[in-house]
């Protein structure tokens, strides 16, 4: 099982990371991807941390998360800080993300578009695909899609759109990311893009806890946890009467291809 979006370094998991990793592999995790939120003092130092310590092989993302565009924060400090990340040897990111455009949140959407378009950028010119965070805002994602003219794909991270939306990005060269959502019996919608999407693109299909956040039924309220990724699959399984063994490897094989990965690759 590969966790495509795990957020292990945030402080939910600073005291007990190590024993969290631990238990998700006795489950049956072989691999997962932090992506980027915020560069913090040093460019994402954290995660490349937990990548260089890991029980697991630990792929990482960098990017600025619309959530930390902060006053202060410039296009051109987003740039500076990825320019210095990417100058490490011991950093390899198979993505730039996550980034992404919010609605819930007060930051004007220019600034966030701003943001948005030069971490976009940036993955053009490195060749690397992109990990999209949406609230409300997939016309404006499209939007700037068209406007920096990208051609990288990459994975629309937690994706609970309509059948045309789904059909729309993956018509762009994008993976959907489905975790938590589609365990809930409220999430109708979601469950019904996914079995679109099982039925005509399954090579398009990830899956992801978002941990710490978006938990699944049951456990509302808790720390997600990617030890719990399992009942995303067991989920996806009920839903399309395909065996667990078998969303287990359609979901790993597409993570290798969307992030140009083999699997003997850490």
């Amino acid at each position: 099982m590969i966790d495509s979006h795990c957020h292990l370094d945030l402080d939910p998991f600073k005291q007990d990371w190590e024993a969290v990793l631990h238990r998700a592999k006795k489950e049956g995790l072989t691999r997962l991807l932090i992506p980027g939120t915020h560069p913090r003092n040093l460019p994402w130092q954290r995660n490349i941390f937990l990548a260089a310590s890991s029980c697991l092989p630990v792929d990482l993302a960098l990017g600025v998360h619309p959530y930390f565009i902060t006053q202060d924060l410039q296009p051109s400090d987003i740039v500076r800080f990825l320019e210095a990340a990417f100058s490490c040897d011991e950093v390899n990111p198979v993505a730039i993300g996550e980034i992404g455009l919010d609605g819930h949140i007060d930051t004007p959407m220019k600034r966030q578009k701003d943001c948005l378009n030069v971490q976009i950028q940036f993955a053009q010119e490195r060749q690397l695909p992109i990990i999209l965070h949406h609230r409300k805002t997939h016309h404006l994602l499209f939007e700037a899609l068209k406007e920096t003219q990208f051609e990288g794909g990459g994975v629309i991270h937690a994706f609970s759109g309509s059948k045309e939306v789904a059909q729309a990005y993956i018509d762009k060269g994008f993976y959907l990311g489905f975790g938590g959502t589609i365990t809930y019996a409220r999430g109708a919608k979601t469950k019904e893009t996914l079995a679109y999407v099982f039925e005509k693109h399954p090579e398009r299909i990830l899956i992801e806890t978002d941990a710490p956040d978006m938990p699944m039924q049951g456990r509302q309220g808790e720390r997600n946890s990617p030890e719990y990724l399992g009942e995303v699959i067991s989920s996806i399984a009920k839903q399309t009467g395909a065996t667990k063994e078998a969303i287990d490897k359609l979901s790993s094989d597409n993570y290798y291809k969307c992030f140009g990965l083999s699997a003997k690759s850490l």
